[in-house]
């Protein structure tokens, strides 16, 4: 009797995990199906130039908020809720690296994550080590992407997922890549919109609000204060300008290190504390929200800004009140 229930609990656990098993591939297969749609998909969409709306007035230094934004973020760069598809980039991106994810469905072809707000030594790791590059093959990459003739040298890996050969090259993905970045940011570039904020400056900021927000109204909102810090030739005082200084020393282990006070006097160009002004180039790349937010920021009058444990946002007019807001989250102005 007792072996009897045994071999039931056996049979029923063997049956679980087969069904586990096979729910556990068939999520998988349908996050590598979903990128391949995705950019079969973009590849025969009708490719839109229509200019990046600008609210932000660096000479005047005003913020002037445009009518039209709405209409251009949901209809052009189509910043929308796509939370039920979230988790199979996420499922990507997290299995990018093994060969046999990679090799279910389609044994030839290799899916390429790049996240909003990388540095380009990041991206060049993960694409060197998807693609097994070698480090002349990486080293040529970061090259190419360098001197491609570009306006920039910093920014122009545009976020998102791409599919390439097994074997591409650095010179093929670089093309792709940059084509991309072409597509969804120089062509909406206007002569008007570089006229009124640089590009360099316009990417600058964007790569700031990618590492310091939290989502795209939240980066309104920081473009603000930045946008009215650059008014008044107030330092930046950005951390995520720190773990960038610390994350490009050979001797640090991660890319975007959590800084601590003794950072703020590290001896760097990029360093937003004893700086003033935009760093020399972007910190890592952005999307075209990022950029659409530079453009765009909320207007306020608010100079600090720190976001609890919590994520939610909080900001300041006075260097008082932000101590005040502190305090009263935190028991201390930290």
């Amino acid at each position: 009797m007792v072996s009897k229930v045994l071999v039931r609990g056996l049979y029923v656990m063997v049956l679980l995990l087969c069904v586990l098993g096979t729910a556990g591939i068939s999520l998988l297969l349908e996050s590598k199906q979903f990128v391949f749609n995705q950019v079969g998909e973009k590849a025969v969409q009708e490719i839109d130039t229509s200019p990046f709306p600008v609210s932000v007035d660096p000479k005047l230094q005003k913020i002037v908020e445009a009518d039209s934004l709405g209409n251009h973020v949901y209809d052009t760069i189509a910043i929308r809720d796509e939370e039920s598809d979230g988790w199979k980039s996420k499922i990507v991106a997290f299995f990018a690296k093994k060969d046999w994810y990679q090799n279910l469905a389609s044994p030839v072809s290799r899916i390429i994550v790049i996240w909003p707000g990388e540095r380009k030594e990041e991206i060049t790791q993960n694409i060197g080590d998807v693609l097994r590059w070698n480090n002349e093959q990486r080293t040529r990459f970061i090259t190419l992407m360098e001197a491609s003739g570009a306006p920039l040298s910093e920014g122009m890996l545009y976020p998102g997922e791409y599919v390439a050969h097994s074997g591409a090259s650095p010179d093929e993905v670089a093309l792709m890549v940059q084509e991309k970045f072409n597509q969804d940011i120089l062509t909406r570039y206007t002569p008007e919109v570089e006229e009124q904020v640089p590009l360099q400056d316009a990417v600058v900021i964007a790569s700031l609000l990618e590492r310091e927000a939290s989502d795209f109204e939240n980066m309104r909102e920081i473009s603000g204060v930045i946008w009215n810090r650059l008014f008044i030739n107030m330092p930046l005082q950005l951390d995520a300008t720190l773990q960038y200084v610390k994350g490009s020393k050979t001797t640090e282990k991660d890319w975007w290190p959590v800084p601590r006070p003794a950072d703020k006097f590290l001896k760097s160009p990029y360093n937003t504390y004893s700086n003033k002004g935009l760093p020399p180039s972007a910190i890592g790349n952005p999307s075209a929200a990022a950029v659409l937010a530079a453009l765009n920021p909320l207007s306020t009058d608010c100079l600090y800004y720190f976001h609890d444990d919590h994520r939610q946002y909080h900001c300041s007019a006075t260097y008082e009140e932000h101590v005040r807001k502190l305090k009263a989250t935190y028991g201390r102005g930290r």
